[in-house]
């Protein structure tokens, strides 16, 4: 790993480095032509590639074209090749010198390939193996300190790790147990697409190995290896809120760990056998899933103490489509069913960087490079200076549901804007956002409201500048990015408030303290509601939500005009 970080050093020059030191929040350097999966690779010489495909603009109904961009400056500035059908493709080289690649068969079936030639991804010479069973991976292969390889992946509904002590001439494999199916309860109307324990992504720890896992159950699950991976303990439940989204563990050179996640809820599910058109069996079912709510947001932490311990929570990045009113038909199949912010692979840079290759659908997928020092902020403001750009505010309209039907869209519903910014009523040229229910039978749901990230914090102040109107609001903080729609927020918060006012701009400021329990929201002159800790949160909160209270139509609404919170 150190190695690698020095290779990719000395091919900058002074003003790349200067530059590179210039980024500090995520910032967009490639729309790649891949979803992220396992795309990003560097070469021997320092070169960064991340594959893809791209359709020829002759043949717009042709299959795709392999490609990869290539960068020599760590991200900076890119450089599209057609790529190499027979050529050895996206690999990861070990200690030996050799490099290993997956691919599929003529089969159908993965296999590994095995290389010597320092040519690298560009190489001919390599030697397909076998594999015991035909695993659907999610990452490259990684190498153990020990110098055994590890290849994680899934099939038949479980995950499973690919295990090699003779640099990868052969193979046997390990089951992982799975972690138990989504329970219908209230306020769940109906199943979840059933995953137990899929996509899984794997750490080397001092003392053992870390598996987390997607599952069905709102949080990722874990299991731990202290045999190198022979053999893993039963999956049990993290405090990572998830559904169905994808994690993806980094470790760094110097021990510490980095952990991309959906820190999302996706709205309570509904009776599927009252939906319109008909779902199938198979979605009515949980085989398969109807919609998509919780794939808009995505957050990333870090770990100094091999993962007792996170901060950051840091949104990377927000769905640029997540308000759009054809965001099933936006940019047709392109390169993905899918249109998210799901789905990881990273790297780690010189000068203290990662680079970041995230989400699904030509619209969408990014390659972001972000200082690891972000994630160690205590403080962030809002204005609305720049915009919505920071905010979730999405409403979702009545549309199609389910999977695939041979027409664009897939388990995704259109939406529309909900909060919006107006004038500010006192004539001064700036704005603030207003928040109201409105009458609109082409809406699921006629709530309105706004979710924001900050910091991870234990103990904090936000601070909160609005005018409440008749209708109300609901300012609620948690631990994990809630729909701003979903109308069983206060179920799932750690703190939740519910404020009635005048429609006069006031000041509140909510002081919260997740040991003691107890968060506090009060004006200058006197508190005014005290709420208890609903739900654990080990690691902080770090969201704000406000939505308004009124369960029917209110043309006033309330405005809100900047908010801010600060940590110890």
């Amino acid at each position: 790993m150190e190695n690698r970080i020095a290779i990719l050093d000395s091919l900058l020059t002074d003003e790349d480095c200067e530059q590179l030191s210039d980024i500090y929040e995520p910032r967009e350097v490639l729309a790649p032509a891949s979803d992220a999966y396992r795309s990003l690779c560097v070469m021997p010489d320092g070169e960064i590639r991340c594959y893809g495909g791209i359709s020829r603009a002759s043949e717009p109904d042709a299959s795709r074209r392999l490609v990869y961009h290539a960068s020599r400056d760590c991200g900076l500035s890119w450089k599209l090749h057609y790529a190499d059908l027979d050529a050895l493709g996206c690999a990861v080289q070990g200690k030996s010198g050799r490099w290993l690649a997956l691919a599929y068969g003529s089969d159908g079936k993965l296999c590994v390939r095995l290389c010597d030639d320092t040519a690298a991804c560009d190489s001919h010479s390599f030697r397909e193996i076998e594999l015991p069973v035909s695993l659907n991976p999610c990452r490259l292969p990684m190498q153990l300190q020990s110098g055994r390889w590890l290849i994680a992946g899934e099939y038949d509904g479980h995950s499973a790790v690919l295990l090699s002590d003779d640099d990868g001439e052969s193979w046997r494999v390990v089951n992982i147990l799975k972690t138990g199916r989504f329970e219908l309860k209230p306020p769940h109307l109906g199943p979840r697409w059933e995953n137990s324990g899929l996509e899984p992504t794997v750490a080397e720890l001092p003392d053992r190995l870390i598996m987390v896992l997607r599952t069905s159950r709102d949080n990722h699950f874990s299991c731990f290896s202290e045999d190198g991976g022979d053999s893993w303990t039963k999956p049990r439940r993290t405090f990572f809120h998830s559904t169905l989204t994808n994690p993806c563990l980094l470790k760094l050179s110097d021990g510490r760990i980095v952990f991309f996640w959906n820190n999302t809820r996706p709205l309570p599910e509904q009776d599927k056998r009252k939906v319109t058109p008909p779902l199938s069996e198979d979605e009515i079912n949980g085989v398969w899933e109807d919609v998509f709510t919780n794939r808009d947001a995505n957050c990333v932490a870090i770990s100094d103490d091999n993962m007792r311990t996170w901060r950051g929570f840091r949104e990377l990045c927000l769905n640029r489509l997540r308000n759009d009113c054809d965001f099933r038909s936006s940019g047709a199949m392109g390169s993905s069913r899918d249109k998210s912010v799901h789905q990881f692979q990273a790297l780690e840079l010189p000068c203290g960087k990662i680079m970041v290759h995230v989400g699904q659908h030509e619209l969408l997928t990014r390659v972001y490079i972000f200082d690891i020092n972000w994630l160690y902020e205590k403080s962030r403001s809002e204005d609305f200076r720049y915009g919505l750009g920071n905010l979730s505010t999405q409403v979702y309209v009545k549309s199609l549901s389910g999977g695939y039907r041979g027409f664009t869209g897939h388990c995704a519903w259109n939406r529309t804007n909900g909060a919006l910014l107006v004038p500010d009523p006192v004539g001064d040229f700036t704005e603030a956002l207003l928040l109201r229910n409105v009458d609109d039978d082409r809406l699921y749901n006629q709530l309105q409201g706004m979710v924001w990230n900050f910091p991870a914090a234990r103990r904090g102040v936000v601070k909160l500048r609005c005018a409440i109107g008749k209708g109300g609001l609901k300012i609620s903080l948690a631990d994990h990015w809630i729909n701003p729609t979903d109308p069983t927020v206060l179920m799932w918060a750690q703190f939740g408030f519910m404020l009635r006012g005048n429609g006069v701009m006031t000041d509140y400021t909510i002081m919260f303290d997740t040991k003691a329990g107890i968060a506090r929201l009060a004006t200058e002159e006197q508190t005014v509601a005290i709420a208890r800790l609903s739900a654990d949160a080990p690691y902080g909160l770090c969201y704000l939500h406000i939505q308004t209270a009124s369960m029917s139509g209110d043309s006033e609404g309330s405005l809100i005009k900047s908010f801010s919170m600060t940590s110890e």
